[in-house]
């Protein structure tokens, strides 16, 4: 795995780590990061881990890889969506992981009132929910091929923030073709993490792009 970034790793323990993967990407992986680096919260370290773009992602994002900032840059062959962002998490050393998909963005205050929460009960081992959706509301249904569901009644794994120790005891997301966010959420209440999901919608949702994930997994079923 090849790395470029102003720095690999960080000498102290961020509250957060954010993974974001990327595929071909750049001009909406940079609006992906000018709302990360626009964040209150400044406790953080960003992953990105680019899997096998060939649109010349590192060249055009290059600006953000620099020490000003505390964003690192992982290119891997080819792998897919769930294994990219499982080397995220593997590399991760903030507390929390969170993730922020490459077409996605944050809310200013997305992370800081997210640590709010998070050091008021200390007991949570992960806590999700809260986006603005732009575009359609409605996802494939996992359960149902050809069904659609509202986004209100799916786990979103971009609003996920995972205590470190419990991602790494579940290994991860599993490669399931669809709903992976969904099925980690479902291993981890097996095992009894103390879940909690909130309303506050800061993490915008980007759902009007045709070559979105789910948008692209509707339209091959």
């Amino acid at each position: 795995m090849k790395t470029e970034g102003g720095n690999s790793r960080l000498p102290n323990q961020p509250f957060f780590s954010i993974v974001i993967t990327t595929y071909n990407r750049t001009n909406l992986l940079k609006r992906a990061l000018h709302s990360l680096i626009q964040q209150i919260e400044a406790d953080w370290e960003g992953i990105i881990i680019d899997d096998g773009s060939t649109d010349g992602t590192s060249e055009g994002i290059a600006s953000f890889l620099t020490s000003a900032y505390r964003i690192s840059y992982y290119r891997q062959n080819n792998k897919g969506y769930v294994q990219a962002k499982n080397a995220g998490i593997f590399l991760a050393a903030g507390k929390y992981i969170t993730f922020l998909d490459s077409d996605d963005e944050y809310h200013p205050n997305h992370l800081s009132e997210r640590k709010q929460i998070l050091i008021k009960h200390p007991e949570i081992d992960l806590l999700h929910g809260g986006v603005e959706v732009i575009g359609s509301p409605y996802v494939p249904d996992r359960f149902n091929k050809g069904g659609m569901v509202h986004v209100k009644d799916c786990a979103i794994g971009g609003t996920f923030f995972i205590r470190n120790e419990l991602a790494h005891r579940l290994h991860g997301f599993n490669p399931v073709r669809l709903g992976d966010d969904a099925e980690f959420l479902d291993r981890a209440k097996q095992i009894k993490a103390n879940i909690v999901k909130i309303e506050l919608p800061t993490y915008v949702y980007h759902r009007e792009n045709e070559n979105s994930i789910t948008n692209t997994l509707a339209a091959e079923r």
